[in-house]
């Protein structure tokens, strides 16, 4: 008797590809949404989210590789009028490679599936190895922007733009020389100033910070390598030599005259916001972990906690203070107070926190910074919500008058909610019940009607 080769085990698909990270098949566009409670008559636009999605039956390296999507949903005079996903037509979706034959890149090529964010009557996709992509607010490629030829190097996935004077100021890193580029645009997206930032090596740098008068580029030893890229993965891993700082430049200036402080190991991937005060000291609020992507963890993320830098004039180091113990990410505020002080801060957090490997994220929570204190908002065991995003009740409202938008999965339905909540209460003012899933994404934007 011979017995017949043992089958051989299944290999469980990677995290991004099964549950609600799994990518969808289709496009549609539906105009028959189920609206529970009353959706505020003052939100009248569109709000855009991006996230991977890669094609069928194509399962990338990493959950930051997949075709940019978009889910957007039409909101005005109290109505919801339709909800679409539309893949982003980019190069690379369509085959073509980032990389030349004589290894020179091409930034046009690009998955564009990280963020959207709207500026000077001009909407973009980023994903920060490339130029941005211009969509529509029906959700439309348009074309790679080069801010009239100028643009040259990669572009960040989060520039900021300033609420005083409408210049979005941006960045973008790469592998080889030079490691980070600093781009400042003019609120007529006229591209004003070019400049190279001498940081230690080819770190990943995915946010930076912004003041009323300065840039803060984050230098963290998350660094390329050459042995992981060659496999095919995410190309970064920690590294314990590398030395963590922040370099801050004020507006306007000079690479030259980067200032350099040191921090604790860490990463950051994201930045809630800064600001400085009249004496200089600049204040940077962040989730923060305490290390990420070390070679052999079997861990994709670790936990990020609520993070502040204060760097005081004069100082070499930052001060650092834990502002919460909660695993969070993705932090956003009242953009109207981007790189000024603000008091409230929105993120997404684990209460109980299920798989810091997973990002499962089931409560909103709101951070006063003033009295040190939160409100949590749970959507239940089991579900999975993505980023929410402020938008102010009128344009003179205060601060935590507002609504927060954002998708939510619910595991009993197999479906997502889009959520309208009082940011200041957490409570639903609407809840648009979707027929079919968003997957986890990333980020996303209110773009209010012309």
């Amino acid at each position: 008797m011979t017995l017949d080769a043992e089958a051989p085990v299944a290999r469980k698909p990677p995290f991004f590809m099964r549950g609600n990270y799994a990518p969808v098949a289709d496009e549609v566009t539906l105009d028959r949404l189920e609206v529970e409670g009353r959706i505020p008559d003052v939100l009248n636009g569109v709000y855009l989210r991006n996230g991977p999605n890669p094609a069928q039956g194509i399962t990338p390296g990493h959950w930051f590789m997949g075709d940019g999507m978009l889910h957007g949903l039409k909101l005005e005079g109290g109505k919801a009028h339709w909800y679409r996903n539309r893949w982003i037509r980019t190069k690379a979706r369509e085959g073509a490679k980032s990389m030349r034959d004589d290894f020179s890149r091409d930034y046009t090529v690009g998955v564009a599936n990280t963020h959207v964010v709207p500026h000077n009557g001009n909407i973009y996709a980023l994903v920060e190895s490339s130029l941005p992509t211009r969509v529509s607010p029906e959700l439309e490629t348009l074309g790679v922007e080069t801010f009239g030829g100028k643009l040259d190097f990669s572009f960040t996935a989060h520039p900021k733009i300033c609420p005083v004077t409408g210049e979005m100021h941006a960045f973008g890193y790469g592998y080889a020389p030079p490691y980070l580029v600093y781009h400042r645009i003019a609120a007529d997206g006229t591209y004003l100033q070019r400049e190279e930032i001498a940081v230690t090596g080819p770190t990943m740098v995915h946010d930076f910070a912004m003041t009323r008068s300065h840039v803060i580029f984050m230098d963290l030893p998350v660094v390329f390598d050459l042995e992981i890229a060659l496999k095919g993965g995410m190309p970064y891993a920690f590294s314990d030599t590398y030395p963590p700082r922040l370099g801050i430049l004020k507006r306007g200036r000079p690479a030259s005259e980067t200032r350099w402080v040191s921090v604790k190991p860490c990463y950051v991937f994201h930045v809630a916001n800064a600001s400085e005060d009249a004496d200089g000291t600049i204040t940077i609020d962040v989730s923060r972990y305490d290390e990420l992507w070390r070679r052999g963890a079997k861990r994709n993320f670790d936990a990020s906690r609520l993070w502040r830098w204060t760097v005081r004039p004069g100082a070499t180091s930052a001060d650092e203070t834990a502002l919460d113990d909660l695993t969070l990410e993705f932090p956003r505020i009242d953009e109207r107070l981007s790189g000024l002080p603000h008091r409230y801060a929105y993120a997404p957090v684990g209460v109980p926190f299920a798989s810091a490997t997973e990002e499962n994220f089931n409560a909103l929570a709101r951070f006063d910074m003033r009295t040190d204190s939160r409100q949590l908002r749970s959507f239940g065991e089991g579900a999975m919500m993505s980023e929410f995003v402020h938008v102010p009740k009128s344009p003179d409202a205060p601060e935590d008058e507002g609504w927060l938008l954002g998708f939510v999965f619910d595991p009993a339905r197999g479906a997502s909610d889009f959520h309208v909540l009082d940011a200041t209460t957490l409570e639903n003012a609407a809840r648009i019940r979707l027929p079919r899933r968003v997957p986890q994404g990333f980020h996303g934007s209110w773009v209010g009607a012309a």
